[in-house]
């Protein structure tokens, strides 16, 4: 059995990647605070955001800055990029599903434990994918109980993130909810990596792939870009209670409108009769 350090460079990997997934749960969850005031094709707007700052910050970012402190000893790891870039595309896409399956409705306990079952087994998905990413030489195991229970706290985390998402509002509670789903999420990799057992075959090919220093420049530059970008829109958008008070003022307007009585129509008035010249001068 290969020794496995999960932290290579200390405390600095793990903090990191704590940050990253309470930064995309903060940006989510002020996406999805917007989502609830509003109707239409604008509240799918804000859910598509929402998915993406916390399937992509705040799990898939978190996964792979977490992932840099993985090492096995005496043993080079590579990384298959096709597979690590579907692993980020399940998660924003889980995300979705779960926000899209409960913003759209008047979701009860029901409806949040399903999304966050969906969630949660599709972020689960998304780790053991992005395990499997991995080449080495050597076979990768894991130890099931610790892989259930992984499984099941990134159900609850995914729940808690569904519940916070429709009902927490407030800056403070909004924060507070943030650094709650970080420690989940961070949780259930961290979870996940310590179910993992790794066994050298030195007789192996070199493993092929790319090196985790290979993504870590497009990584940052793609983080620092998006996250700019989500905290222009939500800087630049109303608040929540400002998209309330607007959205309660135009229907106490159309309201006003649907009980007005109509204006009484005047009777057309008749045309007064013509008269001939002839007339004129006998009258």
């Amino acid at each position: 059995m290969a020794e496995v350090d999960h932290f290579s460079y200390g405390v600095l990997t793990p903090v990191l990647a704590y940050l990253m997934s309470v930064t995309g749960s903060l940006l989510g969850l002020l996406c999805t605070a917007r989502a609830r005031v509003s109707a239409g094709r604008a509240r799918a707007a804000w859910l598509a955001l929402a998915a993406l700052a916390i399937g992509w910050t705040g799990i898939w970012v978190m996964h792979f800055i977490a992932m840099l402190g993985f090492s096995v000893g005496g043993a080079e790891i590579r990384y298959d990029v096709p597979r690590t870039i579907l692993s980020c595309v399940i998660a924003v896409v889980v995300v979705a599903a779960g926000l899209f399956l409960v913003g759209f409705r008047e979701a009860g306990p029901r409806h949040i434990v399903t999304g966050g079952v969906v969630m949660g087994i599709g972020v689960a998905s998304m780790h053991y994918l992005g395990m499997a990413a991995m080449n080495m030489s050597g076979h990768i195991g894991y130890r099931p109980e610790l892989v259930a229970l992984s499984v099941v706290i990134a159900v609850v985390a995914a729940s808690a993130a569904l519940w916070f998402a429709l009902r927490v509002r407030g800056a403070w509670a909004t924060a507070g909810a943030a650094l709650i789903m970080g420690v989940a999420v961070t949780g259930m990799h961290y979870t996940g990596m310590a179910a993992m057992r790794v066994t050298m075959h030195h007789d192996m090919a070199p493993p092929t792939g790319a090196t985790a220093t290979d993504f870590l420049v497009p990584l940052i530059g793609a983080i620092g870009v998006v996250s700019i970008i989500l905290l222009a829109i939500v800087a630049m958008a109303p608040s929540e209670d400002e998209m309330r008070i607007e959205a309660e003022l135009r229907e106490r307007i159309r309201a006003r409108q649907e009980i007005r009585p109509p204006y009484p129509r005047r009777p057309p008035t008749e045309p007064s009769p013509t008269r001939s010249p002839a007339e004129w001068f006998d009258g």
